[in-house]
């Protein structure tokens, strides 16, 4: 049997032996049996950093190149009486709805003048002569532009030219002097690859922060070219329009937006590519503006439901839904319903990835679209046009006629000269699952035209007989056309 003085015992043996073993001295055990150490040759824990995790020479080498925007704007102010000053387009709107005679200097008689405001942001120098690159939300707006330069150096600065779709700028500093730069660099980094933001968040110029590419090809929805890079960098107001490096001091994205509910980083940054920021800024650079090439479609996602009403193994493509008049679409004959898969030898994956692609040409280019229509694929030369923004023709109203009901849809249809209008949607019914609403207009099934409710239920049946599990619908709503499949049930 072990009494409680031999496991004592046994366990001052115990601990003697390790700190010998180990090399420690000044163990010593007292009267109370309690284990106390003498720390006099004791030393602290020391590692030597390894210096490959250090951003210390890409800063040192990038910095000079990282400048603060600073933009003055004029607003338009309260006059003593508590009123508004309008602009042109506001006195215009006086005159219209209170009469001749309203224009602002007859009905505004104590005006100030207008009150200036400041804003902040980020660029980089491109060239050695001054150019920089900065956001166009950055700079819109602004009369007078100030470079500050990390050592505090102020230059004015002149608007070369803005991308509102792209969010790029470009403005240059009119000087002799020469500026340290920095370069767009052409490899495209891979997801989890260390990055460096330099900037002015909050006003507080020259912060670095560092993480790493967290994904690419992500839309935030802020144009149809959004193609941007996410990073982990601590990213902030102010940050906008800055540059985000490799570790070899190259430009792998221009920081754009962030994803915060605060309104500070949480984490989830986003930066325009290099690749893309690069042809942009050469086109402001040299021309002052961005010219794309138009085709003049509208265009919807491609569906799995969609891809197996029309034939298609692939879910990859761009249904168009409508060519616009006297488009180089429509010129070149592209029509309603036909899914564009590819340009010359570019997949398309998307409507935003098609957009991108032509947006890549220049106007006048010939193209060869890869086409499916009708079961088969076909190849169609398009020139295309001069992107302008463009307004979409309005659908006629129907005009009324005959009521039917379709059960196993769970609608209510209204026959008219334009097609088959949808009179109401029963709530919990197969249609209503898939999108159709009162008012949308049916114009063809799996295209061919509707005119009549009988016309729609043999669409159906045909899609039916082909073994299909989805016909394709399409639809005009309001101002545009969209395409719905629906499933081939009876009723």
């Amino acid at each position: 049997m072990i009494t409680k003085t031999q496991n004592v015992k046994s366990l001052k043996k115990t601990l003697l032996a390790s700190a010998v073993a180990l090399g420690v001295a000044g163990f010593a055990f007292g009267q109370s049996n309690v284990l106390s150490i003498n720390p006099a040759n004791a030393k602290p824990v020391s590692v030597e950093a390894p210096a490959a995790f250090s951003f210390g020479d890409v800063v040192e080498a990038v910095s000079p190149a990282v400048v603060s925007v600073r933009v003055e704007q004029t607003l338009l102010a309260a006059n003593s009486n508590g009123r508004f000053s309008f602009d042109k387009r506001g006195q215009e709107f006086m005159e219209k709805f209170f009469g001749q005679g309203q224009r602002g200097e007859r009905q505004f008689r104590n005006q100030p003048s207008p009150r200036k405001a400041q804003s902040q942001g980020s660029g980089f120098f491109v060239s050695e002569d001054g150019y920089v690159v900065t956001n166009n939300h950055v700079i819109e707006g602004g009369t007078k532009f100030t470079i500050v330069q990390s050592d505090g150096t102020e230059l004015e600065a002149k608007l070369i030219g803005a991308d509102q779709r792209t969010d790029l700028a470009v403005l240059k500093v009119e000087t002799d002097q020469k500026f340290t730069y920095v370069d767009f660099g052409e490899k495209r980094p891979r997801t989890g690859d260390w990055v460096v933001a330099v900037g002015n968040p909050f006003g507080l110029g020259g912060t670095v922060t560092a993480g790493i590419v967290s994904a690419h090809g992500r839309d935030i929805g802020s144009s149809r070219y959004d193609d941007f890079i996410q990073i982990d960098a601590a990213v902030n107001k102010g940050n906008s329009g800055g540059p985000t490096f490799n570790l070899s001091g190259e430009v792998i994205g221009v920081n754009t937006a962030i994803f915060s509910p605060s309104g500070g980083n949480v984490g989830i940054a986003f930066a325009v590519p290099a690749k893309l920021a690069d042809e942009i800024v050469s086109d402001l650079i040299q021309k002052g503006s961005v010219v794309r090439g138009w085709l003049g479609v509208q265009i919807q996602p491609l569906s799995v439901e969609i891809s197996e009403s029309l034939g298609l193994e692939e879910a990859s493509g761009a249904i168009v839904t409508s060519p616009q008049q006297g488009s180089p679409a429509a010129i070149a004959g592209i029509d309603s319903g036909d899914v564009i898969t590819a340009v010359d030898d570019q997949k398309v994956k998307d409507p935003k990835e098609l957009a991108r692609i032509i947006a890549g040409y220049d106007p006048e280019s010939d193209i060869n679209l890869k086409v499916w229509r009708d079961g088969v694929f076909k190849d169609i030369k398009v020139t295309l046009g001069t992107l302008e923004e463009t307004k979409v023709a309005t659908a006629q109203k129907p005009r009324e006629g005959k009521q039917r009901n379709m059960k196993g849809l769970g609608l209510k249809l209204q026959e008219t000269s334009q097609g088959v209008a949808v009179v109401d949607v029963q709530p919990d019914g197969k249609a209503a699952e898939r999108g159709l609403r009162p008012g949308d207009v049916i114009v063809s099934v799996n295209g061919n035209n509707t005119d009549s409710v009988k016309s729609l239920r043999n669409g159906l049946k045909s899609a039916r007989e082909l073994g299909r599990q989805s016909a394709l619908l399409e639809v005009v709503r309001g101002e545009r056309t969209v395409f719905i499949p629906v499933p081939v049930l009876r009723g």
